[in-house]
């Protein structure tokens, strides 16, 4: 069913998003902290420190099946400089865009408990902030507060046209980065627009001018299966078991199998840590402390094979 607890989760995403760094709990004497006064039937914890970043509300909906019960309220805000006038996407990535494009993927963030929701969601964020990040190591609040910055590739000049019999490049098209995954080739951009009903191939522009149309992009990657590479969603929510190729070649469950779907031919085998890798994993384990999950075990690929390219092969274009 798609029918799911849209109150709850578009709560935690307003605060992914957007949330204020008002003090709340303990630390102002009780006040309720953001978004708490919103939910009904709330099992919740007022009198938490906002310090420790979050407070937990279970909520339950009931229509024939467990829907999403979790849902933080997080007192800093996760993508604190995504509006800073030195990001090229100011005032284009939104929570209500998100909500909609969530709503075509209901097991997105709703699988599993409470953990590993969290944990999917941080997994989500991390890896889509380093495609977008606008970061460096000396940045205002660190390098790990700056995803979101960008919602198209920083140098645009490659059109990522590739010989394709089913997905030809049109005319004055540029296949290059755009949203949160960066979405890049003009074969990601047909395949993509087929499955979302989308001219996407004849208008790749909607991708950095439609932040709905943004997200659904990102959302369809991160729960799009390609072979020989699962999904993203089925490696962070524990239901992929990796072939016996895949333990050959050191693919084992965990966020580093991620980014090796994500950006396997730039990133992974290489034996030794890349700046790409580790940003990665500093964004994802930033964003597991804040929700108040754990981030696993396996969280590179330096010793893992990469994939075959796939159709849905993407590059790090940032």
């Amino acid at each position: 069913m798609k029918i799911w607890a849209f109150t709850d989760f578009s709560l935690l995403l307003s605060l992914l998003l957007g949330g204020s760094a008002e003090q709340c709990g303990s630390e102002a004497g009780g006040a309720l902290c953001p978004g708490e006064a919103q939910l009904s039937n709330a099992a919740s914890k007022p009198g938490m420190p906002c310090a420790q970043e979050a407070y937990v509300v279970v909520n339950m909906v009931g229509v024939g099946q467990r829907m999403i019960i979790a849902v933080m309220a997080v007192r800093a805000n996760m993508l604190k400089h995504r509006n800073d006038p030195r990001c090229h996407a100011v005032g284009f990535y939104t929570y209500d865009a998100f909500i909609s494009a969530a709503k075509e993927f209901p097991d997105f963030g709703n699988t599993g408990d409470d953990l590993m929701r969290k944990k999917e969601i941080a997994a989500f964020m991390g890896q889509t902030s380093h495609e977008t990040t606008g970061g460096w190591a000396t940045a205002d609040d660190g390098p790990y507060a700056w995803g979101y910055c960008y919602s198209r590739e920083k140098d645009c000049s490659d059109n990522y046209c590739a010989s394709s019999s089913k997905y030809q490049c049109v005319a004055g098209k540029q296949y290059c980065g755009r949203g949160p995954i960066q979405l890049s080739w003009n074969y990601n951009y047909g395949l993509c627009g087929d499955d979302l009903n989308l001219q996407l191939l004849q208008e790749p522009e909607l991708v950095e001018t439609d932040p709905v149309i943004s997200f659904k992009t990102a959302l369809w990657f991160w729960m799009t299966p390609q072979s020989p590479k699962p999904s993203c969603h089925a490696v962070i929510t524990g239901n992929w078991t990796p072939s016996a190729e895949d333990v050959e070649a050191g693919r084992v469950p965990g966020y580093g199998v991620i980014t090796n779907i994500i950006n396997g031919g730039l990133e992974c085998g290489q034996g030794v840590p890349n700046a790409a890798g580790e940003d990665r994993i500093g964004f994802y384990e930033k964003y597991c402390d804040k929700l108040g999950t754990t981030p696993g075990p396996n969280l590179d690929c330096y010793q893992q094979r990469p994939f075959g390219n796939g159709l849905l092969g993407l590059k790090d274009i940032m």
